[in-house]
């Protein structure tokens, strides 16, 4: 028969060790002897030996045990533990195990969760889009139950405190395997990690804690925004779990086509074409043009080029979020060719192209 080690001499650590010597020691040591990290022929047998002194060494009871009576104090308390295991499975994996070992095993209740974000799109012109516009939206969402005030009980009864994971929300699960045995912690599959049980529940909701509702809502667009922009309402989404925050509601803005009004990509700058005569870009004029204000006039100089960019300054989309501040208006000038002429106006084309020609 095989004489134990001592189990402190197993983890390397002295008899008066606190707690996190021997966490950290046991650590280093299953690091050292993990079977899919060392490839000796006595790692498995190393790997359960630091397993099992660090089952006794980090347990109060029976480390105290250990030490009045050396291995005989803690020989029957193999596999022993606290209330709240669920069972373990004797075929446990190695991923298991290690998980064990280096996982957090923060026991905790389930944290509150924001709801999720609810959809909605809103179509507009292209001037309702600049000067901005209040447009309705029909939302349809989850809101928390007006009945129970989303504590899923029925009015009048409470909650129970789960009998499972006694009200922490977690139980501890052992598993045992050819090295050894292992505890980890998991939600708990009675309460699903809150901590409670609804005994009685809501007869408004169906112990939900909230109900589908459809609501018209308000929503201000505001002034300068672009095609595709996404607006935010927060707190207008799904209703939150666990007493988190609602989500919010995203409105998507779709901006419609002008008749002969552009948008410069995303800026606050309004493109126009001007289809103008040979004689009014030759000689020069002042043309009536269209703008997001009325109608108003533009100065054509004369010489101007088919092509030419003419700027109408402030006449834009004012600049989202910048009150106060706007676009140019910016008018590329065509100079249009007629296909069409009468005999005088024939001409006197011919008698401008032969004053032309002296010319050169």
């Amino acid at each position: 028969m095989t004489t134990k080690r001592d189990y402190y001499d197993v983890l390397g650590v002295g008899a008066q060790a606190s707690e996190e010597d021997i966490r950290k020691a046991f650590r280093q040591k299953a690091m050292e002897y993990h079977p899919d990290r060392n490839k000796a022929s006595d790692a498995s047998e190393r790997f359960k030996e630091v397993n099992e002194a660090y089952q006794v060494l980090s347990d109060p009871e029976r480390r105290k045990q250990y030490d009045r009576f050396g291995h005989a104090g803690v020989r029957n308390g193999a596999g022993q533990g606290a209330g709240g295991f669920e069972g373990f499975d004797i075929f446990g994996g190695f991923g298991d195990i290690f998980d064990a070992f280096f996982g957090s095993g923060t026991a905790s209740r389930t944290p509150p969760r924001q709801g999720d974000d609810v959809r909605a799109a809103v179509n507009v012109t292209f001037e309702e889009a600049a000067f901005g516009i209040e447009r309705e939206v029909d939302v349809s969402r989850t809101e928390q139950c007006p009945t129970c005030n989303g504590s899923r009980a029925e009015p009048g009864t409470q909650p129970e405190t789960c009998g499972n994971c006694n009200g922490s929300g977690r139980v501890r699960r052992m598993q045992r395997s050819m090295f050894g045995q292992f505890v980890t912690e998991a939600a708990c599959n009675v309460c699903g990690g809150e901590g409670r049980r609804i005994t009685t529940p809501c007869s408004e909701c169906k112990g939900a804690g909230h109900k589908r509702a459809r609501h018209r809502l308000q929503v201000s667009v505001p002034a300068g925004v672009y095609d595709g922009a996404l607006l935010e309402l927060r707190g207008q989404g799904h209703a939150g779990m666990f007493g988190g925050p609602p989500g919010s509601l995203i409105v998507g803005v779709h901006v419609q086509p002008h008749g002969w009004f552009k948008r410069r990509e995303n800026s606050a700058d309004v493109l126009l074409d001007l289809n103008v005569t040979f004689p009014h870009a030759a000689l020069g004029a002042e043309i009536e043009v269209p703008t997001l204000d009325g109608m108003d006039n533009i100065k054509v100089p004369a010489g101007t080029q088919s092509g030419e960019v003419l700027r109408m300054k402030g006449r834009g989309i004012p600049h989202l979020g910048r009150e106060g501040r706007r676009g140019d208006q910016l008018v590329t000038v065509r100079v249009a060719t007629p296909d069409k002429l009468s005999k005088e106006q024939k001409k006197l084309l011919e008698e401008l192209q032969r004053s032309f020609d002296k010319k050169n």
